[in-house]
C-alpha cells in the first residue's frame, strides 16, 4: 500500500521554475486548454498525442534539415510512424554546443579526473569518424564497444550515429560468450575495446577476450584498444590504440541527415532464458523521448550536472549521456561505487557539484546498512534530484534518503527498460513525493495495469501495458525480418496493447507501485503475489543483504522458497527464520510466508544487476539455465543446485 503524506512537497518557487510549468504554459496558451496540473496535462498528452510529441519536439529545439511532415500516422501497435518525412542526425542533437563549457567530466575510482569541453568533444567525434571513413563505415554499417564508462566511449558512440552508423555497447565485465552472443548476431565491422579494466582495486586484463572475440566475429576487421591498464597488446598485432588513431588533426564533426526511423542504438535483453535479443532502437523516437524525460520530468537544465552510476552495458548509460541534449555536464563514473569506500560516489557529487544523482534501492541498501549517512559527510547543496532505477524501491528507503540523504530533493524512482531505452513511469518535479510509489505515469504513455481478463484497474494489481503506441518503441529486433519475434515479444498476449511484464498498480492518485516482474510472479493457491512485495520486508531487516524468492512447482500448487543473505557473522537459526516467516505475514498476508528460508551467499545477477529468479527456478527443478555467461556472478548459481529445498 503506498502511504497517505508525502515525504516531500515542491515549493511554489520551486514549481514555477520547472520547464514542465514553462511547458504547461505553453500548451495552455497555445491550445486554450485548462490544464492545472500534472494529471491534466497526462490527459491531455494522451487525448491529442500528435499535438503533444510535436510540442516535446519544438521545446526540445530537435535539429532537423527537414522537419516532419506529420508528427504521428497510423496510430496501433507494432506499426505506428513517428515523424514521418524528417530528416536528421542524431548525434548532431547531442553536439549542439560549441563553447568551451564542460561537457564530460570521467571520474575513475583511483581518483582520476578527465575533463572535456563541448568544443573538444566535437573535435574529438570529427577525429574519430574521419578514421571510421577510412575504414569503410558508412550507414548502417555496426560499430561497437567493449568498454568502461570513460569519455572514450561516449566519442566513440557520437563519431559512429553521426555518420549514420548503427552503435552497439557491452560492459568490459561481460565475459567471452556473452559479448559473442550479442555482437556476433549483429556482424560489426569495427570493435573499440579497452586494455582492461579496474573494479575495487583489481585490475582484469581483456586482452585474451578481445583475441577470441575477433576470431569468432569474423566480419570484425578492425579493433582499436582504449589503454586503461597499460598493458602491452602485442598479441593484437592487427590492432591500432585509441592513442594513434586520435593523434591526427581536429575535425569538424560529420552529420549524416537521415530518416526518423534510422537505427541508433542496438541494445541486449538479458539473455537469461535464451540468445539475448537485439533490439533496434531509432534516431527520432530515442530523441524526443528522452528530451520529455530529461527536460520535463527530471527538469535537467543547462548550467546542471547528470551523474548516473551505470555501465555501457545497460540502458541507463544511452539515457544519461543524452543529457547532452541539456547542454548539461555528464559525469562518468568509472570503478566500483564501494571503493575505496561507500562515500567515493558522494564525495564525487560534492567536488562536481551534481545535481541529479542517478542510483539503485541495491546502493541504497548497502549504505543503509552500513550506517553511511550522506548528510553528515558531504555538502549536497547542490543535489535538486535523486533518481533511482533497477529495482523497486521500497518504502523504508525513501524514508531513508529524506532522513539521511536530503530533506529537500526530489526522489525519483524510474522504471522502464532496455524494450523502450527509456521510463513508462517517472518523477514529476511539480508534484509531491509518496513513500514507494513512483510519482507519475510518463506523459504520453497510456500505461495502464491490467487484470486477468484484460481490463483496466486502479489501486489493484495487474500486468503493466500501454494501450497506445510512443515513440521509442524499437524500430524492430535486429534479423527478424518479418517482425513475428517482435510482435511475439510485446503484442500476443494482449493484441495491439504493449505488454511489458512487470506487475504494478496504479494508484488513486495517478502513481505506480511495482511488484515485480510478472513472469516471475508467484501464485500460491492461485493468488498472485509480486516478488518485490517479499524483498521490501525481508531486505528492511538488518540481518539481511539480500534476498531472492522463487515459486517452484508443488503438485496442483506452488511453493515459496525464500533464500537469504546475512550479514557477516549471522547464521539462519530457527529464531530468525521464525522471525523473517513473522516480518512476511504481519507486513504482506499469510499467502506471503514462504514455505522454506534458506540462507546463501550469493544471489545471482545479470551484468546490470536485476535478480533472476527465473534463472534460479530452472536450476532448482533441474532444468538447463541458457547463456550462464550473461550473469555476472555464473558461479552463484551453483550454490542454489546444491542447497536445494526440502520436497
Amino acid at each position: 500500500m503506498a502511504a497517505d503524506r508525502p515525504l516531500w512537497t515542491p515549493s511554489p518557487v520551486r514549481v514555477g521554475r520547472t520547464r514542465l510549468s514553462r511547458f504547461v504554459g505553453t500548451i495552455c496558451h497555445r491550445y486554450s486548454v485548462p490544464i492545472r496540473g500534472y494529471d491534466d496535462l497526462y490527459d491531455w498528452s494522451l487525448a491529442e498525442p500528435s499535438a503533444f510529441w510535436g510540442e516535446v519536439w519544438d521545446d526540445a529545439g530537435i535539429i532537423a534539415s527537414t522537419p516532419p511532415q506529420t508528427v504521428l500516422r497510423d496510430a496501433r501497435m507494432p506499426g505506428a510512424v513517428w515523424f514521418e518525412g524528417a530528416r536528421l542526425n542524431f548525434a548532431e542533437n547531442l553536439l549542439r554546443r560549441r563553447d568551451r563549457g564542460t561537457a564530460l567530466v570521467g571520474v575513475h575510482e583511483s581518483g582520476r579526473i578527465e575533463r572535456i569541453t563541448h568544443a573538444e568533444l566535437r573535435q574529438q567525434v570529427g577525429r574519430f569518424q574521419a578514421f571510421l571513413r577510412a575504414r569503410g563505415v558508412g550507414i548502417g554499417d555496426r560499430v561497437v564497444g567493449l568498454l568502461p564508462n570513460r569519455i572514450e566511449a561516449v566519442v566513440a558512440m557520437l563519431a559512429t550515429t553521426g555518420l549514420g552508423a548503427v552503435w552497439s555497447s557491452c560492459s568490459p565485465d561481460f565475459g567471452s560468450q556473452g559479448v559473442r552472443d550479442r555482437f556476433g548476431q549483429i556482424a560489426p565491422k569495427v570493435l573499440i575495446s579497452c586494455d582492461g579494466y579496474t573494479y575495487g582495486k583489481k585490475r582484469h586484463s581483456t586482452l585474451r577476450r578481445i583475441v577470441d572475440i575477433v576470431e569468432q566475429i569474423g566480419s570484425i576487421h578492425t579493433v582499436v584498444i582504449v589503454d586503461v591498464l597499460g598493458l602491452d597488446s602485442a598479441a593484437l598485432p592487427a590492432a591500432l590504440t585509441w592513442k594513434g588513431v586520435m593523434d591526427g588533426e581536429p575535425a569538424e564533426p560529420h552529420f549524416e541527415q537521415l530518416p526518423p526511423d534510422h537505427p541508433v542504438y542496438i541494445l541486449y535483453s538479458s539473455g537469461t532464458t535464451g540468445v539475448p535479443k537485439c533490439i533496434v532502437h531509432g534516431a527520432a523516437g530515442t530523441l524526443v523521448q528522452h528530451a520529455k524525460e530529461l527536460l520535463l520530468h527530471a527538469d535537467l537544465r543547462q548550467d546542471d550536472t547528470l551523474f548516473y552510476f551505470t555501465t555501457c552495458g545497460w540502458m541507463m548509460w544511452n539515457w544519461m549521456v543524452s543529457g547532452l541534449l541539456a547542454g548539461a555536464r555528464i559525469v562518468l563514473y568509472d570503478g566500483s561505487p564501494a571503493s575505496p569506500d561507500l562515500g567515493v560516489l558522494w564525495r564525487m557529487s560534492e567536488s562536481e557539484g551534481v545535481t541529479h544523482f542517478g542510483t539503485s534501492p541495491k546502493f541504497l541498501s548497502a549504505l543503509e546498512k552500513a550506517r553511511y549517512h550522506p548528510t553528515e559527510r558531504v555538502d549536497l547543496s547542490r543535489l535538486r534530484v535523486l533518481l533511482s532505477t533497477g529495482a523497486p524501491l521500497p518504502p523504508r528507503q525513501f524514508e531513508w534518503v529524506y532522513k539521511h540523504v536530503k530533506r529537500d530533493l526530489q526522489l525519483a524512482s524510474i522504471c522502464g527498460g532496455t524494450d523502450i531505452v527509456s521510463c513508462f513511469m517517472l518523477g514529476s518535479p511539480n508534484d509531491p513525493v509518496f513513500a514507494g510509489e513512483i510519482q507519475k505515469r510518463g506523459l504520453g504513455m497510456a500505461v495502464e495495469a491490467w487484470d486477468e481478463h484484460g481490463a483496466p484497474t486502479v489501486g489493484a494489481k495487474g500486468e503493466l501495458v500501454c494501450t497506445a503506441p510512443f515513440p521509442s518503441m524499437p524500430v524492430g529486433f535486429w534479423g527478424d525480418k518479418d517482425g513475428s519475434r517482435y510482435r511475439a515479444a510485446y503484442f500476443d498476449h494482449f493484441p495491439g496493447v504493449w505488454r511489458h511484464g512487470d506487475f504494478v498498480e496504479v494508484t488513486e492518485r495517478g502513481g505506480v507501485v511495482v511488484h515485480g516482474r510478472s513472469d516471475a510472479t508467484l501464485n500460491p493457491g492461485g493468488v498472485r503475489i509480486g516478488t518485490a512485495e517479499i524483498y521490501r520486508v525481508v531486505e528492511g531487516m538488518e540481518e539481511v543483504t539480500d534476498s531472492l524468492v522463487v515459486g517452484l512447482p508443488d503438485n496442483d500448487d506452488v511453493r515459496v522458497v525464500l533464500y537469504v543473505v546475512l550479514r557477516a557473522g549471522v547464521l539462519l537459526d530457527e529464531q530468525l527464520t521464525a522471525r523473517i516467516r513473522a516480518e512476511i505475514r504481519s507486513q504482506c498476508t499469510p499467502r506471503h510466508v514462504p514455505a522454506e528460508v534458506i540462507q546463501t551467499t550469493e544471489i545471482p545477477r545479470t551484468i546490470s544487476g536485476k535478480k533472476v529468479e527465473i534463472a534460479v527456478s530452472r536450476a532448482l527443478q533441474g532444468l538447463d539455465v541458457p547463456n550462464r555467461d550473461a550473469l555476472a556472478n555464473p558461479a552463484a548459481l551453483d550454490a542454489f543446485t546444491t542447497a536445494r529445498p526440502s520436497a
